[in-house]
This record gives C-alpha cells, sequence and structure tokens, in this order.
C-alpha cells in the first residue's frame, strides 16, 4: 500500500484517462491528408475507375472487367519477373524478344507434335529458362551491366522468332493448342489463374522468407549483403532466370490465344513492365518496391488501355495520354514517399 514512507508505491494519477484530457477527434483533415498520402497510388486508380464509368456504360460490366483481367496476364507474368529483376537493382530488357522467341518455338513444337501439346508448354518454359538463365550468368558472373546483357538478349532472342519461323508466322496449329489460353477453370481463364497464383506466391515469397529478404539485401547494398553472407551472385542469377520462365509462359499464353505464332510477338512488352514495375512504386535503384505495388501499377495500365479502346481513342493518342499518367503518377509516388518522409 502506499505509504509516507515508501513515495515510488504512492498511485501515479498522471496518465489517467481523466489526466490526460479529452482526445482529439480521429477523422480530421489532417487523418485524411495523411491517408490518402499513404495510398496515394490506389487514389490515382479509383480516379481513372471513376472517370471510365462516367464515360462508357460498357467499362463497369462483369466481361469487360474479365476482358481486363485476360489482356493483363501476360504482362502480369513478365512484370513479376521485372519486380524481382529491379529489386537487385537490375533490369531486364529481353523479356518480350523472349515472348517472342518462347512462342514461336512452342508454335513449332505444337504443329509438329499435335497429339503431345504439353510438350508445347514444356518448350516455351525451357527457352525462358536458358534465356534468363544466360542473362544471370552474364550478369552475376562475368559483371556485365544488366542493360547490355539483357540489351544483347532481346537482339538474340528476336533474331531466333524469326529464324524458327522462317520469317514467317507459325499458322496452322492443332485446334487444342488454343487450350492453354481459353479453357476456364472456376470461371476463370487458366492465364488468370496463374497471374493471381503467381502474384500471391510471390508476394509471400518476397515478404516472409530468406530469399526474398536476400533479394532487397542485394538491392538496398550488394557489398553490405555479402559482407552479411548473403550469396548475391546466386541471387541475381536466379531472378533472370525466374524473370526469363516466366516470359516463357507468357509468351505460350499470347501465341495459345490467338492459335498461332508471331515473330513479333511481345515487341515492346518489357516497356509496360518496366512502366507497371515503376508505377508500382519500385525504386530502378533496387532495394524498394513491392510485387502487391507492380499488380497495382499493371491494373492501372491495363485498364487504362481497356477504357480508351471503349472510348474509341485513336491508337497515337493513347500512347501520348499513357506517357502523361506513367510520369504523373511516378510524380504522385515520389510526392507521396516525401511527404511520408517528412
Amino acid at each position: 500500500m502506499p505509504t509516507a514512507n515508501n513515495p515510488a508505491a504512492v498511485r501515479d494519477t498522471t496518465d489517467t484517462p481523466a489526466a490526460r484530457g479529452p482526445r482529439p477527434p480521429r477523422f480530421t483533415a489532417a487523418w485524411l491528408r495523411k491517408l490518402l498520402i499513404n495510398n496515394a497510388m490506389i487514389v490515382v486508380m479509383l480516379l481513372v475507375i471513376a472517370f471510365f464509368l462516367y464515360r462508357s456504360a460498357r467499362f463497369g460490366t462483369v466481361e469487360n472487367f474479365s476482358t481486363i483481367l485476360v489482356a493483363a496476364a501476360p504482362f502480369a507474368l513478365i512484370a513479376l519477373g521485372q519486380t524481382l529483376v529491379i529489386l537487385t537493382g537490375g533490369i531486364d530488357l529481353s523479356v518480350g524478344s523472349v515472348i517472342a522467341a518462347s512462342a514461336m518455338v512452342a508454335a513449332l513444337v505444337a504443329k509438329n507434335n499435335p497429339d503431345q501439346l504439353w510438350l508445347a508448354l514444356a518448350a516455351a518454359v525451357v527457352v525462358g529458362l536458358v534465356a534468363g538463365a544466360v542473362n544471370g550468368f552474364v550478369v552475376a558472373r562475368m559483371n556485365v551491366p544488366p542493360f547490355i546483357a539483357t540489351l544483347g538478349m532481346l537482339t538474340l532472342a528476336s533474331g531466333l522468332a524469326y529464324v524458327v519461323g522462317g520469317g514467317a508466322p507459325i499458322n496452322g496449329l492443332p485446334a487444342g493448342f488454343g487450350a492453354f489460353a481459353n479453357t476456364e477453370v472456376l470461371g476463370l481463364k487458366i492465364p488468370v489463374l496463374l497471374m493471381i497464383v503467381f502474384i500471391v506466391a510471390l508476394a509471400v515469397v518476397m515478404k516472409r522468407t530468406v530469399y526474398g529478404m536476400r533479394v532487397y539485401a542485394v538491392g538496398g547494398n550488394r557489398h553490405a549483403a555479402e559482407i552479411a553472407g548473403v550469396k548475391s551472385r546466386s541471387i541475381l542469377f536466379s531472378v533472370y532466370m525466374i524473370s526469363g520462365v516466366l516470359a516463357g509462359l507468357s509468351g505460350i499464353m499470347l501465341a495459345s490465344r490467338v492459335i498461332s505464332g508471331a515473330p513479333n510477338l511481345g515487341a515492346g512488352y518489357e516497356l509496360d513492365a518496366i512502366a507497371a514495375v515503376v508505377i508500382g512504386g519500385a525504386s530502378l535503384m533496387g532495394g524498394r518496391g513491392t510485387i502487391w505495388g507492380t499488380a497495382l501499377g499493371l491494373l492501372l495500365i491495363q485498364t487504362l488501355n481497356n477504357g480508351l479502346d471503349l472510348l474509341i481513342v485513336p491508337a497515337y493518342w493513347q500512347n501520348v495520354i499513357k506517357g502523361v499518367l506513367i510520369v504523373a503518377a511516378v510524380a504522385v509516388d515520389v510526392w507521396a514517399n516525401e511527404r511520408r518522409a517528412n
């Protein structure tokens, strides 16, 4: 019990609710401003959706939402691979050409083996795996800058795509080849299911596993990571290999959708993938970014593509609008990060 001889035992009444006074209201202008800053990209996304909902009655339909997801799936795979690469401070410019090479090889295998279409899927994955492994080896073991290494692979894989088809598309594929992209499971097409699975799986890996922590460590400070015992070369090799495999899967998705192989398939896709990663808040310097951020950036780009198509905006104006939005979205993200830091 509190006594005069034991002052420490005297009950402290300075931290009671009465002593603290009334709590400030939670929903204030400052609270709202902080909420908007912390979720700046979500706000941008909601504004874009609201605009297209207002301008087009077709935009908000279930069928159109399904169309957006189907269109996003191939981009999502290469954007996820690009995220891992960018987190290490690198970049993979080759994914668009790897898509084309994988699609052409898969189409050729399917045409020659119409009764064993699983071989086409395996061939696309192998092409992506080999391309990613070569990129990883050149970057991690030979210390060639990622920009140069993957630029070389971009040219090589693009040439290979034309060589495989003799400079022409590969048509006349078995109807079953379209099953890879057009079969529905649980009401969703296989590419959409794969997109969801890979987003969730990689989000867990990057957030909850030692491997994810090491990828961030290498991107944040490679030298410090090596001192801490991280095998940075192995991490670099692995992220480029994963990027290649995902590009291979994306290639067969796109070829299967139209049941044809085209040597120019995937041209320019690497730019949209990089844009999705950057819009999602990742730093091109490495060490900062999330899988969920990339998914949001990707959805923003695909929503914009879809909405502009519905409004029958000419393709050249679409490029102008997308370019402005990409710069604006990144500027908003940079501004929000600065405000959070202050």
